[in-house]
């Protein structure tokens, strides 16, 4: 990395992160979902979510990356989502070219800022797909602790995009501080 940016992502941003939301599904998800749901027209897919997200984001934020005006990750976030878990990390997303460069870690360290700044309670977790081993890998390393496994959801609640009962891992941060530190 030379000159990380991280900024607030806004509506025209969809039409960068949909792209890449999909490549990452393609990449992590190739079993989970059915191929037939992945091959189809997934970018529209995600961009229609990711208009619906950055038009009225409510109680999330959505943090854009950019390395010498490239465009390489991002995190969103729901604020307050759990009463227990906290803030949801709903999707945190890096290039393939560019993963294992620190932009995850600085994604999640902004997106665990933000939480203390923000949030009631300074606590979050996401879901991560039982398959996707690396990014468990990178969760643990960050300090998440996997506390609950559960089915996965069939994405859009459609029927059919999803190839048997895969399950998906809750992990954990009781206390963002340790990444805001870790960070600072």
């Amino acid at each position: 990395m030379t000159s990380l940016q991280l900024r607030a992502a806004g509506l025209p941003d969809a039409e960068q992160i949909a792209p890449l939301h999909a490549d990452s599904w393609r990449r992590h998800y190739r079993g989970a979902y059915s191929d037939a749901y992945l091959d189809g027209d997934l970018v529209a897919d995600r961009r229609a979510v990711w208009n619906a997200r950055l038009r009225e984001p409510g109680n999330t934020f959505t943090i854009k990356a950019d390395d010498d005006g490239e465009f390489v990750g991002f995190v969103h976030v729901v604020l307050d989502d759990d009463e227990q878990w906290g803030s949801l990390v709903d999707n945190l997303h890096v290039t393939a070219e560019r993963k294992r460069s620190g932009i995850g870690t600085a994604l999640l360290g902004d997106a665990a800022q933000k939480i203390v700044e923000r949030a009631t309670h300074p606590s979050m977790y996401l879901w991560v797909q039982e398959l996707n081993t690396p990014a468990h890998a990178f969760y643990r390393a960050a300090g998440g602790t996997c506390v609950e496994t559960t089915k996965v959801g069939m994405p859009g609640g459609v029927p059919g995009r999803l190839n048997g009962a895969p399950n998906k891992l809750r992990i954990a941060w009781p206390d963002v501080a340790a990444i805001v530190s870790r960070n600072s």
